[in-house]
């Protein structure tokens, strides 16, 4: 279990570099096609393009490192008032439910992707970018990815819980402890 979860750490944890590199790209990019339409009178429709598609990357790919890193919206009055074995049952199901979510969508997605490569599907504007399959195709990366930062969440919930009720049942027995 504990293996599944480093994994699963690291792989959300490098591919959330993506998104955030994506952030500086998008930013950098913005910046050029600003200067490029204003002092050179020059607005390539590929760059603009680019941008679009850098949005694409932070969003999908960002969902599950800030799920990772806790900045998801939770409603923490309530959860902080728990106690931690509810917490840790919250967790369970909240981190099911993202699998399943991820999953799904990430099942439906597929369909979409390959009937864009097959029909070599590019941008209908002139000057603009081929294979628009490769775009969306990070529609069932991000939500797989979402799918193992919610199994991940799971595990840890699940190990809390774990924890939680064996500390439980030794803190109940007369002879803990006694050798």
């Amino acid at each position: 279990m504990q293996v599944f979860i480093h994994w699963a750490d690291r792989t959300v944890l490098a591919l959330g570099w993506v998104a955030r590199a994506s952030v500086l790209a998008l930013v950098l990019l913005v910046a050029a096609n600003v200067l490029l339409r204003y002092v050179f009178s020059w607005s390539p429709v590929g760059l603009q393009e680019v941008e679009w598609h850098l949005i694409s990357p932070i969003a999908l790919l960002g969902m599950a490192y800030a799920l990772h890193h806790r900045a998801d919206v939770r409603v923490d009055f309530l959860y902080d008032r728990f106690t931690p074995r509810t917490r840790a049952m919250v967790d369970v199901a909240g981190g099911l439910m993202t699998v399943g979510v991820g999953v799904f969508i990430a099942w439906l997605a597929v369909p979409y992707v390959i009937q864009s490569y097959e029909i070599g599907e590019g941008s209908p504007d002139p000057g603009g970018l081929p294979w628009r399959f490769a775009l969306k195709a990070i529609i069932p990366l991000g939500f797989s990815l979402l799918a193992v930062q919610g199994l991940s969440d799971t595990l840890r919930a699940l190990s809390r819980l774990l924890t939680a009720h064996q500390s439980g049942n030794a803190a109940a027995s007369p002879t803990h402890g006694a050798a």
